[in-house]
């Protein structure tokens, strides 16, 4: 039988299992993918240990959280969801992470998800620039104020803008 580890995440106090469900192939964008088969992988994946969902609102174009708000429903465990935001931006360039904007990504990423409150948001790969920008974090921190997001912080393309992000 597996055996599930867990460990805290960050400063959230979450424990969460080290392997986690990826989410970005349910989403569809990478060929033809069936929901019910999606959903069952889902499901294998909780019933195995797995508390944490890695997803991103530019997978399948919502698709992928619509996918895991059915899986949700269906599951009295706790299983934390991390999401990202901010790849929808097109042009993705540093002057489209406003405070509008990125409070229009969580809104959508709420409702395709059926939750009152995100988990975890991360900023989608944003451009250097980002880590650079007060404004950012100052929304995000409203976003938390707010009770729309539980946490947020980064997913990155380069070993700098982990550094700035930390």
């Amino acid at each position: 039988m597996l055996t599930v580890k867990y460990r805290t995440l960050g400063k959230t106090g979450w424990n969460v299992s080290e392997v986690s469900f990826g989410a970005w192939a349910v989403g569809g964008s990478w060929g033809d993918v069936d929901d019910a088969v999606s959903i069952s992988a889902m499901h294998s994946a909780i019933d195995l240990g797995v508390n944490f969902i890695d997803t991103a609102d530019v997978y399948g174009d919502g698709r992928s959280e619509r996918l895991i708000r059915k899986v949700l429903a269906d599951r009295s465990e706790t299983i934390y969801v991390a999401t990202k935001a901010g790849r929808r931006l097109n042009p993705h360039t540093s002057e489209g992470y406003t405070a509008e904007n990125l409070e229009a990504f969580v809104d959508r990423s709420l409702q395709n998800l059926g939750l009152d409150s995100l988990d975890l948001v991360q900023l989608h790969c944003p451009p250097t620039d980002v880590y650079y920008m007060p404004e950012v974090f100052e929304a995000l921190e409203g976003l938390v104020s707010k009770g729309k997001i539980k946490y947020y912080g980064a997913s990155v393309a380069r070993v700098e803008e982990a550094i700035k992000a930390m």
